[in-house]
């Protein structure tokens, strides 16, 4: 495995970065490592700007995405043995330089994914940047449990077997996303290592993230990997893994399970998350699965569970039900229930937990939004007081 690790190849994708190309390519070669360049689609003449150059080229006729440049570098890199490729974009965010520390974070974990985690701070990144990663570690954290410093970061090393043996739904900047969550649930260590990284000035910086079209795709994706984490049947392992305390990953052992149920260690928002949870299950007409429920769900999302559970109090009976079937009457007839009786509790109990199920539908997210955003601003200020 270590012989095969050796070998590695950059992987360069590309699309109309000819002003940066060769810069890029140079400082790869420089490091001492062989160098694929994946040609997107450019217009610009991209791959015109490294002729001459010792490297192989790729090009794809069309458009196809940073994924599916990345996926065919690893194919070619498999058929040439190499045993993993390392992506750097083409744009010069990245130094070739810092491969080396990339690599030598894999010395007792390999097979592993390494993410360059870029030190945004101080970096003149835009403030866009630095949300749209917060933001994209919330989600990665929810849908396999992993906290990442920089789930967006296009500086990786690949073991070319993860690449080769997985299906991806992602062909384009979604997928740096994507294999993030699926090397986790196969069973792969995610290793992040900070690495500095530059950004030009506003205004001469290269960017291919569209807006409208990429955000949506997140969106989508992220839609999608929540409800599948949360899905019961079992997700292809590739590699054996082990919890933290060291018991096998899975085992229903009583104190491993009390240890995950009693970690607290979370950010204010996935506190808040937790709270959201518990909730909006406690305010449905589960009242016998509840409690199993919101322990589930946040589970499946990598949340507090505590949190979760504690929360749910607030939704016991006669307040959070008696507001919801009101909700939920108002909805079906435009008029409150006003009738009170053995009848029309007992007797159309079935319309009353209809009632009940779609007030809680509406109510129960904007009460969980309310005791979210409590537990938020809360736990920011005790741990503000407590620092």
């Amino acid at each position: 495995m270590e012989s095969r690790l050796t070998k590695t190849l950059i992987v360069i994708p590309v699309y109309n970065h000819a002003k940066s190309l060769r810069a890029v390519v140079e400082a790869s070669l420089d490091a001492g490592f062989p160098v694929l360049v994946v040609d997107d689609g450019s217009t610009d003449g991209s791959l015109g700007t490294v002729a001459g150059l010792p490297i192989e080229r790729h090009r794809f006729p069309e458009n196809r995405g940073k994924g599916a440049a990345i996926l065919a570098g690893a194919a070619l890199a498999e058929r040439s043995g190499f045993g993993a490729i390392l992506t750097i974009d083409a744009d010069g965010q990245h130094d070739p330089a810092d491969a080396r520390r990339l690599l030598d974070a894999t010395a007792s974990s390999w097979p592993a994914l390494v993410v360059g985690a870029r030190l945004m701070e101080g970096s003149g990144a835009p403030r866009s940047s630095v949300f749209g990663r917060d933001f994209s570690n919330f989600w990665v954290r929810l849908e396999c449990g992993q906290a990442l410093p920089d789930t967006q970061s296009g500086y990786r090393l690949y073991p070319v077997d993860l690449l080769s043996a997985m299906r991806f739904l992602s062909t384009r900047f979604t997928f740096e996303v994507e294999v993030l969550v699926r090397a986790a649930w196969a069973g792969y260590p995610i290793v992040s290592v900070p690495v500095p990284v530059h950004y030009p000035p506003a205004g001469t910086r290269i960017s291919n993230f569209h807006m409208l079209k990429d955000n949506a795709r997140l969106t989508c994706l992220h839609a999608w990997l929540v409800t599948r984490s949360l899905l019961p049947w079992p997700r292809r392992r590739l590699v054996p893994s082990r919890d933290a305390d060291g018991s096998p990953a899975g085992s229903p052992q009583p104190v491993s399970l009390f240890r995950r149920l009693t970690r607290e260690h979370a950010s204010a928002a996935e506190l808040a998350a937790a709270v959201w949870v518990g909730i909006f299950v406690g305010s449905l007409p589960i009242i016998p699965f509840g409690v199993a429920a919101i322990v589930y769900v946040n589970h499946r999302l990598h949340l507090n569970k505590l949190a979760g559970v504690a929360a749910s109090n607030v939704c016991v009976a006669p307040f959070v039900p008696f507001v919801c079937m009101e909700t939920g009457y108002f909805l079906r007839h435009g008029r409150f229930l006003s009738e009170f009786s053995r009848q029309s509790l007992l007797g159309e109990f079935h319309h009353r937990l209809w009632e009940w199920l779609l007030g809680a539908m509406l109510f129960g997210p904007l009460l969980g939004l309310l005791g979210a955003l409590l537990t938020y601003f809360l736990v920011r200020a005790l741990r503000a007081r407590k620092a």
